[in-house]
């Protein structure tokens, strides 16, 4: 078989990508980083030069798909047109992504992945707060909101929407609703 050289980032996305399709069909334990180049047609160090174990390899997808759904937020959370309340109101929610039907929604969303879904939550909570505090300082500085901690707040608005978020009880249009109007209401916008 002929050897096909590849640039190291396309080369390690296309071994990420056939870990997220092998994750989701056979599931995480199933397996292997063996799998995984039989998929794309490598040795299995190869795979090893990019990734040192499967552990890596599975923690750089969920980064990568948080990065992904974080991205979709931030293009609303950054537009310095809007004001803070137009971007509580416009910013996606996880309801606009459930149209994705991507292996990685796939593999995130399933009734069988609650562990790995709870991971990709608590890695999108992390890229947000900062990006949440700035877009607080901002709206200090214009004026549209007072508090004396924007950073702490930010925390508190992106990770207490989980308790919301992840309450299986709790029909999913209701929870954008309740998450809003209380953000709406301790802004005081």
């Amino acid at each position: 078989m002929a050897r096909i050289s590849k640039e190291p980032e396309v080369r390690k996305q296309e071994i990420l990508d056939a870990a997220m399709v092998l994750f989701y069909e056979k599931g995480y334990e199933k397996t292997s980083m063996t799998d995984i180049a039989n998929k794309i047609g490598v040795a299995q160090g190869l795979c090893y030069r990019y990734f040192s174990s499967k552990e890596v390899l599975f923690d750089c997808s969920i980064q990568e798909y948080a990065n992904r759904l974080a991205e979709k937020m931030k293009t609303t959370l950054c537009d310095n047109r809007l004001t803070l309340a137009q971007k509580l109101e416009q910013t996606p929610s996880y309801l606009d992504f459930e149209e994705d039907n991507s292996v990685h929604y796939k593999l995130f969303h399933n009734e069988n992945s609650k562990k790995i879904h709870d991971q990709l939550s608590i890695r999108v909570c992390e890229i947000m707060v900062p990006l949440v505090a700035e877009v607080f300082r901002k709206a200090k500085e214009a004026g549209e909101i007072r508090l004396a901690d924007t950073e702490t707040a930010a925390s508190f608005a992106v990770y207490g929407q989980l308790g919301i978020l992840l309450n299986e009880q709790i029909p999913s249009h209701e929870k954008i609703t309740r998450i809003r109007a209380f953000l709406k209401f301790i802004l005081q916008v």
